[in-house]
């Protein structure tokens, strides 16, 4: 290092003089004695005196004191120790690699839950992530960033359900459709493909949420449903078709070569309607739905109410209003209505309104009328599952429901009445479903293979049929695997229960039947609570074509509900805030979050 000449410079022996190669002194350069910085000095040392405030405050401070130049220059360390040095200096950073994942993270998160993708535009969510990360430096990605990590991910997903769709396992495919309109006055048609894999698994997901321009015409109807089967490779695997009963859509399924399954929860429901309508039931149900409105327009009354609940040592919870289009909502009505009936009274005697209450003959009616559509409530839960066998369940549930509204000794007259009407218009509209397929998948399961949800002179003729289709199908192969062990949930296994009361005879001997047929008929029914698919899954190598056919006629859905659950998404999705979301986004948004939710 060079050597400078000791004397003292200028900022009082702050700075020292450059010398030159030849020993004489430049007094043109000084040079910092703390940090050894060379400046230019031209007499005046305003520069110098900023420079030392600036970046020596220490050595500043001393110059009020008696400071030589050799302790001025062991400043340096002492200075540098306590220099304050930025937050941003000691804090951590997130590497490349955590960013890339926070990032992907929030794309999976945005399109599993449905969220709106200007969401990382808020500055709430950034002091999270910059909290949870310990990074207050970090920024998420921006809007284009997630709308293409979500193409990508929505890519991948449907390029792997198309393997197990056209290279995996399922021969055959039945799928549900409906459609639907947004909140900003679109209509979708949604499709969800269902079937029965290699292991026996009963599988379910959304093929399309996709935007439809024009009217919804029979043959508009069939032009979607055949681009859907055909952009998924789907054309020669199609087994059934479930939509709803609207007359476009059966007028659109007489066209279409497939098996249609008309919904049977559509169905029911309908008749419920239909029979309330006209029967004895109709004053009281008058009365209901102003009862509930009173409280649910007043936040004052339902304050009331829950006061008095509590008091009564009940629940405390609001009333429910009947609405047309929504299934057993007159069921959840009433049942809450007679739960809260003593709070009720008390609130409206509290406030003395005049509000006209149900007398007590009312009320017996209305006990009543819960009585016969619970019944109606867990067939509908049941008949809407795609998560397990559903329409091999069509026959039983609707001989259990039979049961149900047999006229007993200790009905009284409206009790008869909506008896007698609820079945002549179930019969009715049964009349035009797909009783055909019902039958061979009721026969097919081996809960419900003794047929006695059948007449005696009707069970012989399903395995006649069965048979015929036997000696006419190629054999096929069929996997070997062990059986899974998951199917169903408590709540489910109760519900199917009553199903396995028969009608009132039993099941006749096995007819003269030959070969797999013959040993399936003599195999023992299983127990209700046992998964069908498990046998099968089980017996699958002593059945080979019997198998496949159960394969078939086990994966149909027996209503469209299945393929309304991604329109509850798409409302999340569709909205008026979100009315200018492009058609492509919308069906990968729904159809991604459909797909991860049921990957876990």
């Amino acid at each position: 290092m060079e050597e400078h000449v000791r004397v003292v410079g200028p900022m009082n022996g702050k700075f020292t003089f450059q010398k030159h190669p030849d020993g004489t002194i430049d007094k043109g350069r000084v040079i910092c004695l703390i940090c050894k910085k060379e400046f230019a000095y031209h007499r005046s040392s305003s520069s110098l005196a900023y420079h030392i405030n600036a970046k020596h405050p220490v050595a500043s401070a001393a110059a009020t004191v008696n400071v030589s130049s050799k302790d001025i220059s062991n400043l340096a360390s002492h200075s540098k120790a306590l220099h304050q040095t930025k937050l941003e200096e000691n804090t951590p950073r997130m590497s490349k690699f955590a960013t890339d994942r926070l990032t992907n993270v929030l794309a999976k998160w945005i399109a599993l839950n449905c969220r709106p993708i200007n969401i990382v535009e808020d500055k709430g969510l950034t002091e999270v992530l910059q909290t949870a990360s310990n990074d207050p430096s970090y920024k998420p990605p921006s809007r284009s960033t997630l709308t293409t990590k979500i193409g990508k991910m929505y890519d991948g997903e449907k390029k792997n359900k198309l393997e197990i769709l056209v290279n995996d396992s399922p021969n055959y495919v039945a799928i549900t459709g409906d459609q639907w309109t947004s909140a900003g006055n679109h209509s979708y048609l949604g499709v969800t493909g269902h079937f029965i894999d290699g292991e026996w698994n009963l599988n379910s997901f959304a093929l399309t949420v996709m935007k439809t321009e024009t009217r919804h015409f029979a043959d508009k109807c069939v032009e979607q449903f055949l681009k859907v089967v055909h952009d998924w490779g789907i054309e020669n695997k199609i087994s059934t078709i479930g939509t709803d009963n609207a007359a476009n859509m059966l007028a659109a399924m007489r066209t279409l070569p497939y098996e249609h399954i008309a919904c049977n929860a559509h169905l029911l429901q309908r008749t419920i309607t239909v029979c309330l309508d006209s029967s004895g039931f109709a004053g009281v149900l008058a009365k209901c739905p102003k009862i509930v409105g009173h409280f649910k327009q007043s936040p004052a009354s339902t304050t009331e109410l829950n006061q008095q609940q509590v008091a009564l040592g009940k629940k405390s919870e609001q009333l429910v209003q009947d609405v047309p289009t929504r299934w057993n909502s007159t069921l959840a009505m009433v049942s809450r209505l007679l739960c809260n009936r003593e709070a009720i009274q008390a609130t409206l005697d509290q406030q003395n309104h005049r509000l006209v209450m149900p007398n007590e003959a009312e009320w017996g009616k209305l006990q009543r009328l819960e009585v016969l559509l619970e019944p109606c409530r867990y067939l509908t839960d049941l008949l809407g599952g795609e998560a397990y066998v559903s329409c091999s369940v069509v026959l039983p549930a609707f001989c259990h429901l039979d049961r149900v509204m047999d006229i007993t000794d200790d009905d009284p007259a409206y009790v008869v009445k909506f008896k007698n009407a609820f079945q002549r218009d179930l019969a009715a509209r049964r009349a035009d479903a797909n009783e055909t397929w019902f039958k061979l998948a009721t026969a097919l399961d081996p809960r419900f293979k003794d047929l006695k949800c059948l007449p005696r002179e009707k069970r012989e003729q399903v395995w006649t049929s069965l048979e015929n289709m036997l000696q006419a199908a190629e054999p096929r192969r069929e996997a070997t695997l062990q059986p899974s062990t998951e199917y169903d949930e408590p709540a489910q296994k109760k519900r199917r229960s009553v199903l396995l009361l028969g009608s009132d005879s039993d099941s006749e001997e096995d007819g003269m039947m030959s070969g797999e047929l013959q040993r399936y008929r003599g195999e023992p029914s299983i127990s209700i609570d046992d998964c069908p698919l498990q046998w099968w899954y089980a017996h699958s190598g002593a059945y080979g074509k019997l198998s496949a056919l159960a394969r078939k006629y086990l994966a149909s859905p027996a209503t469209s509900i299945p393929c309304e659950r991604p329109f509850n998404l798409a409302g999340h999705v569709v909205q008026k805030k979100r009315a200018a979301l492009l058609p492509e986004n919308v069906t990968k948004l729904v159809c991604l979050s459909d797909w991860l939710k049921k990957k876990k």
